[in-house]
């Protein structure tokens, strides 16, 4: 009898050690759950998302045109918008044109990097003195929004379209640039070339934008 009570005392302890050791378990999964689930978790996670919208340039958006059957240029303006829109409505995802995490998976893409986007800077005054001219056309404002984001300093990925209007260095030239490279004019007269364009030709001289 006394040897069956030692086996069945060291059972019983055994059994509590590993009781123990589950409850132990137990309490490490719940504590990394709620940190998973909590406010902050879930902040953080939200603003590692990198979405794609009008205006940008940049790698994710050549990826996002050529799942769309786009010209690859990089440049997410006006056709691109309305493709990404087409797309959603077809797809029952919400209208918005904006390439986030549901659009994203849906064109079968892998989440984006901040390297693959270039985001558009908001207008500002030129450096060079009193910003821009005031009545401007509203067209030849949405121009320039969507060309740069308002920006006379903007350059293009490849460096070939320059200022508030992305002119080419040879077309800013031949209507009336006084500087050899539109961004290191000043906004003012960034605008009076752009004017003058828009006078002569209309929007034609910017087709994603115009």
């Amino acid at each position: 009898m006394g040897s069956i009570d030692f086996r069945v005392r060291a059972l019983l302890r055994r059994g509590a050690v590993l009781l123990a050791l589950a409850s132990l378990l137990t309490a490490a999964v719940g504590t990394s759950a709620s940190l998973a689930d909590s406010p902050g978790a879930e902040a953080g996670a939200a603003s590692s998302v990198v979405t794609v919208k009008k205006g940008d340039r940049g790698r994710a958006v050549k990826a996002v045109q050529r799942r769309l059957r786009l010209t690859a240029d990089g440049v997410f303006g006006p056709q691109t918008h309305k493709a990404v829109k087409r797309f959603q409505k077809r797809r029952g995802l919400e209208v918005d044109g904006v390439v986030g995490p549901q659009t994203r998976r849906a064109l079968r893409l892998r989440p984006f990097r901040a390297s693959m986007v270039i985001r558009p800077r908001r207008k500002r005054s030129s450096s060079k003195g009193g910003g821009g001219v005031p009545g401007l056309p509203r067209a030849l404002k949405r121009i320039a929004e969507c060309e740069s984001g308002g920006n006379p300093r903007a350059v293009s990925p490849g460096g070939t379209y320059r200022g508030k209007y992305q002119f080419m260095k040879s077309t800013w030239k031949s209507w009336g640039g006084r500087t050899s490279d539109p961004i290191d004019a000043s906004e003012a007269h960034q605008d009076r070339v752009a004017l003058k364009l828009y006078r002569a030709r209309g929007t034609a001289p910017w087709p994603s934008c115009g």
